[in-house]
């Protein structure tokens, strides 16, 4: 005896059909006649923040309920209101996900601190006796907030921090601290990233200016003006650039015991100067 055909529509069943192998037929949709309710928005992948109100796709939970023919798996949804008869509709395209933006500003940032200026830390290399004493009690630290903004936990983005650290820490073996580590909230577009590193610097000048130099093809950043150093001292510039259409703001500071940079993401430069200080100054410690 011939078999019959398997399923052509995956997904859906073809009506007045009689299910092989003894399966159950589909029960008929439990909400008042019409088409099974929206899917929950599809999960992000790669660091995206889902839209409040909207959780992500639970997994591991066995097969759709009856009478939602359309459903697929591994792929995504079908569109709103369309079931699966007939064949499958199209799939939504993919949300693109914001990790590509902060995986760039990361490798920038490394690029800066470890290949492209390459913080000269020359611990006692040719400084006066007392440039030396205070650049070796300069530390950089990762505070609780910055300027008031909570510190991002966010697994995916604490990898990547934790990644840019352990590369400045390999490539600056004389650093005496490195910091690296996201603030904010970033649903609210609110988000800052900090990095950076301690030792005796040489030639704080050199080191901002091949600092500007590395990132400026990265971000595309450019018109870096000098802005207040602080009580820290030293020099400081901040500039802005673009990460995948993403303004930035980047201001970075140098002088005898530290580099580092801070970068604010949806500002242009002079809405974060105000508060540049005020970063640093939390960030960068003496004794």
């Amino acid at each position: 005896m011939s078999q019959p055909p398997s399923n052509p529509y995956p997904g859906s069943y073809p009506p007045h059909q009689q299910q092989p192998g003894g399966y159950q037929p589909p029960q008929q949709p439990q909400y008042g006649g019409g088409y099974p309710p929206a899917p929950q928005q599809q999960p992000q992948y790669g660091g995206g923040y889902p839209e409040s109100g909207q959780p992500g796709q639970q997994y591991g939970g066995g097969y759709p309920e009856p009478g939602q023919p359309g459903q697929q798996y591994g792929g995504g949804y079908l569109e709103t209101g369309q079931p699966g008869y007939g064949g499958a509709a199209p799939l939504p395209p993919k949300k693109k996900s914001s990790v590509g933006k902060i995986l760039l500003i990361v490798l920038a940032v490394v690029l800066v601190l470890c290949v492209g200026g390459g913080v000269a830390l020359w611990l006692g290399v040719k400084d006066e006796v007392g440039d030396v004493v205070t650049a070796t009690k300069t530390r950089l630290v990762e505070p609780p907030t910055l300027a008031g903004r909570p510190k991002i936990t966010e697994p995916e983005l604490q990898s990547a921090a934790t990644q840019m650290k352990s590369e400045i820490a390999k490539d600056v073996p004389n650093a005496t601290s490195t910091v690296g580590a996201f603030y904010g909230e970033p649903a609210k577009k609110d988000m800052v990233m900090i990095a950076g590193a301690s030792g005796v610097i040489a030639d704080p000048q050199k080191e901002m200016a091949d600092a500007i130099t590395a990132i400026t093809p990265q971000l595309g950043a450019k018109e870096f003006k000098t802005v207040d150093a602080g009580p820290m001292g030293g020099e400081a510039k901040c500039g802005d650039g673009k990460a995948d259409a993403i303004p930035v703001a980047v201001c970075i500071w140098a002088d005898k015991g530290s580099l580092g940079m801070v970068v604010v993401y949806f500002k242009s430069a002079a809405e974060v100067q105000p508060e540049f200080v005020t970063m640093r100054g939390e960030i960068e410690k003496q004794g």
